[in-house]
C-alpha cells in the first residue's frame, strides 16, 4: 500500500485534501467517488527512509538491472499467456489465477510485478488497467489484447492469440541467432588472432629482423608500427573502443538516434533487407491478430507501428494511419510508403474489397514469413565468401610482412657467398 496526497471537492462544491492509503491512484480515485468526492488530484509521497537507505537501494536496483535479474523474458511471458488461457477457460477467477502464478513464478521480478498486479485486481482495477502500470513488461499490444478480451467477454482466447504471437516472435530471433552465431564467431576469431599476432607473434619477428640491420620491406614497416603501438597504447585503444560503443548505445537510446539508426540498418547490404521483411512480417501478422479481436483500423495502425520493431518502419505506418483519417484507403497508404511489394498491395487491396482484411493480412503475413526463412538460410552462404576473402587479405597481409624480409635476406646471404 502507498501513500497518497489528494485534493477534491464534495457533493456540496467544497474543497477537499488530506492524505490516505491506497493499492494504487485508481484505486484511490474509485474509494474518493464512492464517497461522493469528486477527487482534482491525487499524487503519491515518498516515504521517508533512513539515511543511506535510498541509495543503497538504488545501487542494488541498478545492480540487478546490469545482472538481468530486473528482467521478464520472452518465453516466461509465452508460458504466462498459455497458463492464463487454461485457467480463464477453466473457469477460475482471474485475481485467484493471477496470485497462483505470482506464488509459483521462479523469477523474482516478474513475482513481484504479478503480486502488485493480483493488488490493483484486488482494488477494484480492470486487468488491463493493472498490466499497463507495467510498461517494461507488458507491451501496448500486450495491453491491448488484454483490453479487448475483457471488453468482449472473451479473455482466454486473448491470451491465445498473445501466447501464439509471443512464440512467432520467439522463433524469428531464434533464426537470427542461428544465422549470425557463425559469422560472429569468425569475426570474434579473427580478432582474437589479429591481436595474438601483433602482441606476440610480430614482436618475436622484429626482434630478429633488427639483428640483421638491414632496411625492411614497407609492408614489414607497417606491420611492426602498428604491432608497437598496439603494445604502447593498448589501453587507448581499449578505452576509445569503450568511448565508442558507449556513446553509440547511448545515441540509440534517443529518439533520433534510433530513428536514424533504424532508417540505416534497412540500406545495410546483404542484411537490410532481411530486417525490413522482419519488421514488415511483425506489422502484418500484428495487424491481422488485432484487427480480427476487435479493434479499430486507426488504433490497430497506432499500436502496429510500436511494435514493428523499427521506428523507420513505424513512422510509415503512422503515416498510412494519417492517410485513413483523411478518408484515404488503407492500400493508398500501403503504397505511398514504397515498403509493400505490388504483389502485397494487391492482396491489400482485395481485402478492403471483400471486407476480410485480417484474412488476406494474414496471408501477407506468410508470405513475408516465408521470405525471411529463405533469406536466413541463404545468409550463412552471402556472409562465407566476405569472411573468407578477409581472411585471405589478412593472410596475405602478414606473409607478406613477415617472410618477404626473410625471402631478402635469405637472398643476400646466398649473393655474398
Amino acid at each position: 500500500m502507498a501513500r497518497f496526497r489528494f485534493s477534491g471537492r464534495d457533493a456540496q462544491g467544497r474543497k477537499v485534501s488530506g492524505t490516505r492509503q491506497a493499492a494504487s491512484a485508481e484505486a484511490l480515485a474509485g474509494e474518493l467517488l464512492a464517497e461522493r468526492i469528486t477527487p482534482l488530484s491525487i499524487d503519491a509521497q515518498a516515504e521517508k527512509a533512513p539515511a543511506g537507505a535510498g541509495s543503497a537501494d538504488a545501487l542494488l536496483r541498478k545492480l540487478n538491472q546490469l545482472l538481468g535479474r530486473e528482467r521478464v523474458r520472452l518465453e516466461e511471458l509465452i508460458i504466462f499467456c498459455r497458463q492464463m488461457f487454461s485457467l480463464s477457460k477453466a473457469g477460475v477467477p482471474i485475481i485467484r489465477a493471477i496470485g497462483g502464478l505470482a506464488e509459483s513464478s521462479r523469477n523474482p521480478h516478474f513475482r513481484e510485478v504479478l503480486q502488485q498486479v493480483r493488488n490493483d485486481l484486488e482494488a477494484g482495477n480492470a486487468m488491463a488497467v493493472a498490466l499497463s502500470a507495467h510498461p517494461k513488461v507488458f507491451g501496448q499490444l500486450f495491453v491491448s489484447m488484454v483490453n479487448v478480451g475483457e471488453n468482449t467477454g472473451q479473455l482466454d482466447q486473448a491470451f491465445r492469440q498473445l501466447a501464439a504471437h509471443l512464440e512467432l516472435e520467439r522463433e524469428t530471433r531464434k533464426r537470427i541467432k542461428q544465422a549470425t552465431r557463425y559469422p560472429l564467431f569468425v569475426l570474434i576469431a579473427m580478432g582474437v588472432a589479429l591481436t595474438v599476432i601483433n602482441l606476440l607473434v610480430i614482436p618475436a619477428f622484429a626482434k630478429v629482423f633488427a639483428q640483421f640491420q638491414a632496411d625492411l620491406p614497407l609492408p614489414t614497416r607497417i606491420l611492426i608500427g602498428f604491432s608497437e603501438f598496439m603494445q604502447n597504447w593498448w589501453w587507448l585503444l581499449g578505452i576509445a573502443l569503450a568511448a565508442v560503443l558507449s556513446g553509440f548505445f547511448r545515441w540509440i537510446e534517443t529518439d533520433a538516434g534510433a530513428l536514424t539508426w533504424d532508417r540505416y540498418k534497412l540500406r545495410l547490404p546483404i542484411v537490410g533487407p532481411v530486417f525490413e521483411r522482419i519488421a514488415l512480417a511483425r506489422f502484418t501478422r500484428t495487424f491481422a491478430m488485432m484487427y480480427r479481436a476487435g479493434l479499430p483500423l486507426l488504433q490497430t495502425l497506432n499500436i502496429t507501428s510500436s511494435s514493428v520493431g523499427n521506428r523507420h518502419i513505424g513512422q510509415a505506418i503512422v503515416a498510412m494511419r494519417e492517410g485513413v483519417e483523411r478518408g484515404e484507403a488503407l492500400t493508398r497508404g500501403a503504397a505511398a510508403t514504397g515498403l509493400f511489394t505490388p504483389l502485397v498491395l494487391q492482396m491489400m487491396a482485395v481485402g478492403e474489397e471483400t471486407g476480410a482484411m485480417d484474412d488476406l493480412f494474414i496471408e501477407v503475413a506468410d508470405f513475408y514469413e516465408q521470405e525471411v526463412d529463405y533469406d536466413l538460410k541463404q545468409l550463412a552462404d552471402a556472409i562465407e565468401p566476405i569472411l573468407i576473402v578477409a581472411m585471405g587479405i589478412m593472410v596475405l597481409v602478414l606473409a607478406l610482412g613477415v617472410f618477404l624480409p626473410m625471402w631478402e635476406l635469405s637472398a643476400a646471404a646466398k649473393g655474398g657467398r
